[in-house]
């Protein structure tokens, strides 16, 4: 395995040297490890993501101080499957608690499901983590879950029925639909969201309430 064959193309290039940039240390399996912990107490992230994190750490030093590429491939994987093995890195945690968030702020069924496949996370885990998602939230299918995340989303932006009378609703009616269609939603959630009179119509209506 070559030095570049660690990253994609778009990281391939060396950039150039900052002035003032503190020089870059050699990585072994120790010093991976010790940057996979620092990085897993800083963030939630995926397998494929802490990856990513490692595979550039070991691409800048591959390029500073030469190496082989194929050893330093197997002390990531090696970390990430020792990392696994004891729970600190766990993808279907990982994807319950970011299907929550997003979610709760707004984002519908499908994006998350997006976002979750592009951070690596397998079919599997996604379809276990908004199932779960379903239960916590005591919803017979997505689409109602999408219906809350709707009317949240619209709350928080303050969009249609939140904005109240004197804000423009009628003419910003285009744009909140637009807004609503970009967190993932369809054109009849979102519909149903902004033009609802008042917001316990929509909140209602989310909740099933005739």
């Amino acid at each position: 395995m070559s030095d570049d064959e660690l990253l994609p193309p778009e990281r391939k290039a060396a950039p150039a040297p900052r002035s003032g940039a503190k020089p870059v240390r050699k990585v072994s399996k120790t010093s991976l490890m010790n940057a996979a912990l620092y990085h897993l107490g800083r963030f939630a992230t995926s397998r494929t993501g802490l990856r990513q994190v490692l595979e550039r750490k070991a691409w800048r030093s591959l390029q500073a101080h030469g190496g082989d590429a194929d050893e330093v491939a197997g002390w990531i994987e090696a970390v990430l499957d020792s990392l696994q093995k004891q729970g600190w890195l766990n993808d279907g945690a990982f994807a319950e608690a970011r299907a929550r968030s997003l979610n709760a702020r707004g984002t519908a069924t499908r994006t998350i499901r997006q976002k979750l496949a592009q951070k690596g996370v397998a079919a599997d885990d996604i379809d276990a983590a908004l199932d779960r998602l379903g239960e916590e939230q005591g919803f017979d299918d997505a689409r109602q879950s999408d219906r809350m995340a709707a009317v949240a989303y619209a709350r928080r932006r303050r969009l249609g029925p939140w904005r109240g009378d004197g804000e423009g609703r009628v003419e910003r009616r285009e744009r909140d639909l637009a807004a609503l269609a970009r967190q993932g939603f369809d054109l009849d959630i979102a519909r149903q969201v902004i033009d609802a009179e008042t917001p316990e119509q929509a909140e209602d209506w989310a909740e099933g309430v005739d």
